[in-house]
């Protein structure tokens, strides 16, 4: 393996440890850290303790059931270059592992901003009256972006019904149809986007509202591109692509000089690779196979 790489895992794990700890309780449970989210938000994960050793499938199980004991998600991630070992511990123990590429981004090869049809780019700014609005809408659009397959072209949009989220046959999601997040989840964002660790944009279009959102999450020089999701209705468009290359840049402009991504399969990853990412590792993100022990 190239040294450049081994520099880029050490990062890596840097990055992901430091990630979550402004949102978080830390509790080392065997080989591994979990991280346990304070308040509103993504509930994290377990990671292999930075610096540690392969966990054990005791270590598995035991973090499982901490998890069940708070009401969190059986989550594990990790990166295979770095704890090789856990992916066979890991499927001893009972976990289903997705075997997500891993890839960095060349800055020379990065695309150039382009104009994308019927539509447009937008930051969101945690300072602007309509944020609030926007974090709902795009998270909706993750919603169902995430939800549908690849394949799927006729789901959407969100709106509003006795304060529950529904999808209707076909459409965008406008910022005025969907209800609002918690004040404590605005919070959390307004602080986060504030901060400067954590970077949201959106395609928006005019006449139809949000299509596509996606983010950028930032400790150190590093940044992670992450939940790049479109809606099935508005898919091979390319917007996935430009919102991608665009976050990237954002990343760069800020100053970060390592940007990178988790791919959801090989199909994915090559619509990356035209973006200017290239393949360096696989990273692993873990769940129960089967029912709850």
């Amino acid at each position: 393996m190239a040294l450049e790489d081994t520099d880029v895992f050490t990062r890596l794990e840097r990055f992901y440890d430091s990630v979550p700890r402004d949102a978080t309780v830390t509790e080392d449970i065997g080989g591994f850290v979990l991280f346990i989210r304070e308040g509103a938000g993504w509930p994290y994960y377990a990671r292999p303790r930075l610096g540690g050793g392969t966990p054990s499938a005791a270590d598995v199980t035991a973090v499982r059931i901490r998890q069940r004991e708070l009401g969190v998600p059986e989550a594990f991630e990790w990166v295979h270059e770095t704890t090789p070992d856990l992916l066979a511990v890991a499927r001893s123990a009972g976990l289903d592992v997705l075997l997500a590429p891993l890839m960095v981004l060349d800055r020379a090869a990065l695309v150039p901003d382009l104009p994308i049809p019927g539509a447009a780019i937008r930051f969101l700014d945690p300072a602007q009256p309509g944020f609030a609005a926007d974090i709902a809408a795009s998270r909706a659009v993750s919603r169902l972006g995430f939800g549908a397959p690849a394949s799927a072209t006729g789901a959407g949009p969100a709106t509003a019904q006795a304060g529950a989220l529904t999808i209707e046959p076909a459409g965008p999601v406008q910022r005025d149809a969907v209800p609002p997040p918690a004040p404590e989840v605005v919070a959390d964002q307004v602080r986060r986007h504030a901060s400067g660790r954590f970077i949201s944009a959106v395609v928006d279009s005019p006449a139809d509202g949000i299509l596509a959102c996606g983010s950028v999450q930032r400790v150190g020089g590093v940044a992670e591109v992450a939940g790049v999701a479109t809606l099935p209705a508005a898919r091979r468009r390319g917007y996935a692509s430009q919102l991608t290359a665009s976050l990237a840049r954002r990343a760069l402009e800020e100053g970060d000089d390592l940007v990178f991504l988790s791919a959801g399969d090989d199909d994915v990853a090559r619509l990356y690779s035209k973006v200017g990412f290239r393949r360096v590792g696989t990273a692993c993100i873990a769940s129960p196979a089967v029912a709850p022990l």
